[in-house]
């Protein structure tokens, strides 16, 4: 994985919940505190995200070949994909039958000194853990709010990773909740409120993550900083005279298609033209090098043209030109 501070936050939140995980499992044998097996079940679900994660981050490096000539490098989506499912069904499903079990079984809480001393333990790993994902995502962030940086991260890992702490530090917080409420009360169907909202929780966050990566599987373009530079880059003001078109495809986290249609002069040879081409492509590469990929095809520009618009029928998605429709 290129982005090794990425992989750092990962490694500190598998590390983090691992130890949390086994904790909070101890504590449930001891209490028999619904809130405690829920977040014991978080806590090894998450485990399981950070290695998916670190697996996708792993895959995505193989070399091209034939079959898959743009690479691997959609891979960490996928993984990043299956994130989302793991913690909805694992997680936040089985939260909320914990959660309803114990409110339509109540049991009482037994040595509640366990649940609580695991909690404040889980509280302070899971905020280093948190601390180590904030550190590492403000290099990447820039000025951006925490908000656009969730929503426009072309690398999947440290997004699932802020999302996940954050929702493991609030269910925490659930957690303790509940059982000090049921403590206080006398009365454990207060643990079972609490798991219910965990289960919530975790739901919430697993659905905002299956939004947002099943945009960048779909595949989402440049950003607009690198489009306005690639746009910057390919015009010379000599052959290369405007943009007819151009389409911009995220193949990876730090990996870019950029497809153009470009106006050359009429009179213009094929050797001037493809020697326009090469220095176009040289200039995207050194202003965004992430473009890896880039095809620039040659065309006449004309107003006329130009004046009816893009064509539908020459864009993915649109309308399949006559005869062709199954």
């Amino acid at each position: 994985m290129s982005a090794s501070g990425g992989t750092k936050a990962i490694v500190a939140a598998l590390a983090a919940n691992l130890a949390i995980a086994v904790a909070k499992f101890v504590a449930f044998l001891f209490s028999n505190s619904s809130s405690m097996l829920a977040e014991s079940v978080h806590s090894l679900a998450d485990s399981g995200n950070q290695a998916l994660l670190l697996v996708g981050g792993k895959r995505a490096q193989r070399q091209a070949t034939p079959q898959h000539p743009f690479g691997y490098g959609r891979e960490r989506y996928i993984y990043a994909f299956l994130v989302s499912i793991v913690l909805f069904s694992v997680g936040g499903m089985f939260a909320l039958y914990e959660g309803y079990e114990k409110i339509k079984h109540p049991h009482e809480l037994e040595h509640w000194y366990w649940p609580v001393g695991v909690l404040i333990f889980a509280i302070i790993a899971e905020t280093f853990s948190f601390r180590t994902a904030i550190k590492e995502s403000n290099v990447l962030r820039g000025r951006r709010s925490w908000k656009e940086f969730v929503r426009h991260a072309k690398a999947p890992e440290l997004p699932v990773v802020l999302l996940e702490d954050l929702g493991a530090l609030v269910g925490l917080v659930l957690a303790l909740g509940g059982v000090g409420l049921a403590l206080a009360t006398g009365d454990s169907v207060w643990d079972g409120i609490g798991t219910l909202c965990i289960g919530v929780l975790l739901i919430v966050i697993a659905l905002v993550l299956a939004v947002e990566t099943k945009s960048l599987l779909l595949g989402e373009a440049a950003g607009a900083e690198e489009t306005r530079k690639i746009e910057a880059a390919v015009v010379d003001g000599d052959t290369v005279t405007r943009i007819i078109h151009m389409r911009t495809l995220h193949i990876g986290p730090e990996e870019l298609l950029v497809a153009a249609k470009i106006a050359v002069r009429h009179d213009d040879t094929a050797t001037d033209i493809a020697s326009a081409i090469d220095a176009a492509e040289s200039r995207i590469r050194e202003a965004v090098p992430i473009a890896r990929v880039i095809y620039l095809e040659p065309d006449i520009y004309s107003e006329t043209e130009a004046a009816k618009g893009p064509d539908p029928q020459a864009t993915p998605g649109g309308p399949a030109p006559h005869g062709t429709e199954h």
